[in-house]
């Protein structure tokens, strides 16, 4: 049997979607379209694997019992996406949806709870009333029958396909959804810088507090370049916490601890009754996120906030506030994307901004294109601090300009990743690119970090050639009277002269 590549199933699983596109905003069917891959890879999964155990143990049915049962997923009988697609027909096709999905959830308490309490199968409100519900359904069922969906590890072999196509329809949805799709997803590119430029190493932790669908939290991982680390998130949407979760389980990264919840006014990752600490603290944050919960951080009983509290109406600086708490004391990296507004507004967050320069936590501030991420085109900022930092000087970094410009959003390239990272490990200042300021250049500027205060990327205009454009003009004038001479001679030779 042929292995499967991954374009195709990225395309198969897309074309899924046109069940619902189209009637049903995207932000509501991803939902749909990821659990139902989800199951289907479990389903293959258990069936490549039963298949096994009955070729191993002659057919002896309660030992394949028992090897299935020591599996990383347990599927109940009749739970299976099989037994869903021969029942497609059936009244109440969403209602069986959700009582195997209740059932598989159950089987797999330690793993999946509360994993699909998000989603409805049999919802009216998103999928519509019975008949016409039933057909979507039909169809959904009918679409992963598809030949190529054939999810069997025997047939994908060891490539992350399926992982890789979680990641491909999560950043479609987020495309499409718009600023609701920015909200859970951090677009590949620049995930990749960010892994890049906080490089973990090997048995470190890696968090992330407002984590999305995971997608920046895994990238992270996989720079390790190993197995040997540990994952932790916080998400405040519950069906994203729930993408998050299935997100981790295709990437093989089980032992995962995502919670659900709000990072700012009750955080999850607690150890005894301190914040979890963390090697690297990753995060895409909500920029400039409205009553973020101002009114209470002032009684904080973690403390995170006595470099003064944030503005109630943007709580930027209490999402940086968390994260730099939150990194390991002496050597801790936090990589945080934020608005420009971040680097210059006054006031409460001036004094937080100039706390932070004095205490020689920030390190390098990087400028990015305008029009990166979903569902806005303003330009963001990567700002990187180390609590483990040996200078006090810091890097800015302008690579706004230079982008793979798309139709409807930009891109950075692999050579753009490449020059970032480069600058920021050599740490100097490169003309009209990067400058290594002193901490009493920024004092100066009074604590103002606007990128270009620092960057000097004015381009001087060509000298102007003065006698050479006389020149050209005398030229352009002398033919311009020949031609106004020749046709005056044809006007007149047609009597139009008058």
């Amino acid at each position: 049997m042929n292995k499967i590549e991954q374009d195709e199933i990225n395309e198969v699983a897309w074309r899924a979607c046109d069940t619902f596109r189209g009637t049903i905003d995207p932000a509501q069917y991803k939902d749909y379209i990821l659990v139902m891959l989800f199951l289907k890879y479990l389903s293959d999964v258990w069936r490549d694997k039963k298949e096994e155990y009955e070729k191993e143990f002659k057919g002896d049915v309660e030992r394949v019992k028992r090897r299935l049962a020591r599996e990383r997923f347990i599927l109940p009988e009749g739970c299976d996406y099989a037994t869903l697609f021969a029942k497609r027909n059936e009244p109440n096709t969403g209602e069986l949806i959700n009582i195997a999905l209740e059932r598989i959830e159950e089987a797999n308490k330690a793993k999946l709870e509360g994993v699909f309490r998000n989603i409805d199968f049999n919802s009216e409100a998103n999928l519509g009333q019975t008949k016409e519900r039933n057909k979507r359904l039909k169809n959904l069922l009918e679409d992963f029958a598809d030949e190529r969906l054939d999810l069997r590890p025997s047939r994908v072999g060891k490539q992350d396909i399926i992982g890789n196509t979680y990641q491909y329809l999560i950043g479609r949805f987020a495309s499409d959804a718009g600023k609701k799709g920015g909200e859970f997803y951090t677009p590949g590119e620049v995930s990749e810088l960010l892994a890049k430029l906080l490089a973990p190493k090997q048995g470190g932790r890696i968090g992330d507090p407002t984590c999305g669908s995971g997608s920046l939290l895994i990238q992270v991982a996989d720079e390790v370049g190993d197995s040997d680390f540990s994952l932790y998130g916080q998400e405040m949407n519950g069906s994203t916490w729930a993408l998050c979760r299935m997100n981790m389980f295709l990437h093989h990264k089980d032992s995962a601890r995502i919670e659900w919840g709000d990072t700012l006014l009750n955080p999850k990752l607690i150890e005894g009754d301190a914040l979890m600490k963390f090697d690297v603290v990753v995060a895409n944050m909500p920029f400039s996120l409205d009553k973020w919960g101002a009114e209470s951080a002032a009684a904080d009983r973690f403390h995170r906030f006595h470099r003064g509290v944030p503005p109630r109406s943007k709580g930027d600086y209490a999402f940086i506030s968390h994260m730099i708490e939150t990194a390991v004391e002496g050597s801790g990296k936090v990589g945080v994307i934020a608005p420009h507004g971040v680097l210059f507004r006054g006031g409460a967050e001036g004094r937080i901004r100039k706390a932070l320069i004095e205490e020689n936590l920030l390190e390098a501030v990087v400028g990015l294109p305008a029009n990166l991420f979903f569902g806005t085109g303003i330009p963001a900022a990567i700002l990187l601090f180390n609590k483990g930092k040996k200078h006090k000087d810091v890097l800015f970094i302008d690579a706004s300009r230079e982008f793979v410009e798309g139709t409807n959003q930009n891109k950075l390239g692999p050579e753009h990743i490449v020059k970032i990272v480069r600058a920021y490990r050599e740490f100097v200042t490169a003309p009209k690119y990067a400058y290594r300021a002193t901490l009493k250049e920024i004092a100066e500027n009074d604590f103002n970090l606007n990128i270009p205060r620092y960057v000097d990327t004015f381009e001087e205009e060509k000298e102007v050639d003065l006698p050479a454009v006389q020149t050209e003009i005398d030229r352009l004038e002398k033919e311009l009277a020949g031609v106004r001479k020749e046709m005056a001679g044809h006007l007149h030779e047609l009597g139009l002269d008058s």
